[in-house]
């Protein structure tokens, strides 16, 4: 099993085995790298939240209680620094602003394009795209739950810990969350 594997790596990283913890991070990396860019929605500042999950996790892998599932307590550190970065946030300009003196020109007209795919393939993304930007758009405090519930499947559990918040809460957010997303995408 998944976890009595990363329980022997975390013991050789105590020990001060730090190939261990290579290992540790190839397992969880993706994982952590999508809760970030779920709630920041951000490629880059999500790859930097991630890492810094990561070097976060291994200066502070002795505070780790063991008897924990240790992705809850990987993912309470990964979300609190993306909560973190959110709330020192400022935009700075949005992709769909007119550019000045230019007529109906934003920045997404000014993004480099990719090799084109078929139309379904873009109707999907941009329906993802759509509703990854409507979750974004919800206050963080929904955010993370929608993000951590139904984007990373966490239990209630799972994400009462992550968040350490009462169970209710989370029941009460996801509750409030899933309305206000809900209102939001209902033109779609």
């Amino acid at each position: 099993m998944i976890e009595e594997k990363i329980a022997h790596y975390i013991k050789q990283v105590k020990k001060g085995d730090q190939s261990a913890f290579e290992d540790i991070v190839d397992y969880y990396q993706n994982r952590v790298f999508a809760i970030c860019y779920r709630m920041i929605g951000n490629k880059q500042e999500a790859e930097d939240i991630a890492q810094e999950a990561f070097i976060r996790a291994y200066y502070n892998i002795e505070s780790f209680d063991e008897n924990r599932k240790f992705s809850t307590w990987l993912y309470r550190i990964a979300t609190n620094l993306t909560i973190d970065k959110i709330r020192k946030k400022k935009p700075d300009y949005y992709l769909d602003a007119e550019i000045k003196g230019t007529e109906g020109i934003n920045l997404y007209g000014q993004l480099a394009a990719d090799d084109p795919l078929p139309e379904e393939e873009i109707v999907s993304l941009e329906m993802q795209s759509h509703i990854q930007k409507e979750i974004m758009a919800l206050p963080p405090k929904y955010r993370s739950v929608i993000a951590l519930r139904f984007l990373d499947e966490l239990s209630l559990k799972e994400i009462s810990d992550v968040l350490e918040m009462p169970v209710g809460t989370v029941k009460t957010r996801i509750h409030r969350g899933r309305e206000a997303l809900r209102k939001r995408l209902r033109h779609l």
